[in-house]
């Protein structure tokens, strides 16, 4: 499995009138921790698409427990329990500071070739690095 984890802090613009943060924000959390851990891989956003790989949103799953607030800091998670073939699967889940669940949830995500216009199965640099990291 790998796993990761990232913080920050709520921000003005996240929340709606009464401080609580806006439900459309989750799904950003969940991007945030995706990409910074990519990038944590040496292999981030950009590199990807200079390869010719993107990873386009196949589906979402999002559950919300608690509410987050103004001056919140919020802890992301992103888990991959198993390596893909023609889909990526992370779990996701979002923490206020007292570790109190705020939202939960799954993104399915593709691989698409930008050079073919195609879908692919799993680049074989993109599954090497993910091994490294799988424990």
């Amino acid at each position: 499995m790998i796993h990761y984890e990232t913080t920050f802090p709520v921000r003005y613009y996240e929340a709606d009138p009464m401080g609580i943060v806006h439900h459309s924000n989750y799904l950003r959390y969940f991007e945030c921790a995706r990409d910074e851990m990519i990038a944590s891989w040496g292999y981030g956003i950009e590199k990807c698409q200079e390869d010719g790989i993107v990873f386009p949103v196949v589906s979402t799953q999002l559950r919300f427990h608690a509410s987050a607030k103004i001056g919140d800091t919020l802890r992301v998670v992103a888990e991959i329990e198993s390596l893909p073939l023609a889909k990526l699967t992370v779990k996701q889940a979002v923490y206020n500071q007292d570790g109190v669940l705020c939202a939960d949830g799954t993104v399915v995500l593709g691989f698409l070739n930008t050079k073919t216009g195609r879908i692919m199965g799993c680049p074989e640099q993109f599954r090497k690095l993910m091994e490294k990291y799988d424990k």
